[in-house]
């Protein structure tokens, strides 16, 4: 049986090329197209794709306003030629984010994330995510993937994140949740108050930190609760000295 996609985009070349790439998976069919957010959002509807790859800056509404106002809730794939908006497809648990202009390849690692995810529970709804995503000020829960699904995580029990390459891990108690964001995007979208970043690498959840302590002549680490230990940059360590030992 075949999955239903609808493109919404309100570039030509970007949605003939989608139609090109789709051509070539059997079992993907596209239903339909949409060339800007109003569109958009009767497509959705009328059509209920099981698949929507999306474009966030479109004419009339954007993506994520198009979201807010459907009915039907479809796996979401984003597109769109601006990076920034890594961190919002973040954190509306999209199923992917694609970067223009990008290959086949990239679009074939996508439709990796989309085969699995097929038939499996979203525990976390789509408005849900959108509604965390919209509000002002720092966000209260990541959406993470746990198997299959998409599942709310409380920021608060994250005692740090770590900078992998282009992804972020996020450190939960056992758990490690793996962001497709970059730190510094990330950055942007937490409490200052209570996350700090003390390496290129490392933000920390202060309420997890036990104490900055020296280690060797010059070196300064965070020491967690869970007895994790980890560097403090030199600027960092300026302003945190006087919190070490």
């Amino acid at each position: 049986m075949k999955v239903s996609v609808l493109i919404a985009d309100d570039e030509p070349v970007a949605r003939a090329g989608l139609r090109a790439l789709l051509e070539g998976v059997d079992w993907l069919t596209c239903v339909g197209e949409a060339a800007h957010g109003p569109a958009a959002v009767e497509a959705i509807d009328t059509l209920r794709p099981e698949l929507v790859f999306l474009d966030i800056q479109m004419p009339g509404l954007s993506g994520i306003e198009v979201l807010s106002r459907v009915q039907h809730q479809p796996f979401v794939v984003f597109t769109t030629a601006f990076a920034q908006h890594a961190v919002t497809a973040f954190e509306l648990g999209a199923l992917d984010y694609l970067l223009k202009p990008f290959g086949p390849e990239r679009f074939a690692q996508a439709l990796e994330r989309v085969r699995a995810a097929l038939g499996e529970p979203q525990y976390a709804t789509a408005f849900d995510r959108l509604r965390e995503a919209l509000r002002s000020g720092p966000m209260s829960r990541l959406f993470v993937r746990s198997g299959h699904a998409i599942i709310p995580v409380p920021v608060g029990e994250v005692a740090w994140f770590e900078a992998q390459g282009d992804y972020v891990t996020a450190h939960a108690g056992a758990a490690q949740h793996v962001l497709h964001v970059a730190l510094q995007q990330l950055e942007t979208r937490l409490d200052p108050e209570r996350f700090v970043r003390i390496h290129r690498t490392h933000i920390v959840n202060l309420d997890f930190v036990k104490a900055f302590r020296r280690q060797g002549k010059d070196q300064l680490v965070a020491v967690l609760a869970d007895g994790t230990r980890l560097p403090v940059s030199r600027n960092r360590a300026k302003d945190l000295r006087g919190l070490g030992e």
